[in-house]
């Protein structure tokens, strides 16, 4: 839970006991939880009237997508696996070309000079 262990909940336990008491901490829970579902609401309404000011052009518009990790993966990297997905699922073609194969090369013997190609250089 957030990344908390154990020992780290039980010490924010220990901590509520001795700053809230143990008769005023059911009060101080049910007034954090009434907040938390307060801002929860209000956090949709707000969504739900961003979407509607909109329009219907922005009916999928999420407003955690315009974080720019979030606009990267949707945009960008959702085509690259989409496009990964597709080629692996299609079988490999035989090449159509016959396979590179250099020309040998005449070795110079020792103490030739190379050919000189005047209008190379």
């Amino acid at each position: 839970m957030f990344g908390l262990g154990w020992m780290e909940i039980g010490a924010l336990i220990v901590i509520a006991l001795l700053v809230f008491g143990p008769d005023k901490l059911p009060q101080a829970a049910s007034q954090a939880g009434r907040t938390l579902r307060n801002l929860r609401r209000m956090a949709n309404s707000a969504r739900d009237d961003l979407r509607s000011g909109l329009g219907p052009e922005f009916s999928n518009f999420d407003p955690a997508d315009l974080n720019p990790r979030n606009f990267v993966r949707k945009h960008l990297l959702d085509d690259l696996e989409d496009d990964w997905s597709n080629n692996k699922s299609r079988e490999l073609e035989p090449a159509t070309t016959a396979p590179y194969v250099p020309e040998p090369v005449d070795e110079l013997s020792y103490g030739e000079l190379p050919p000189y190609d005047s209008e190379a250089t």
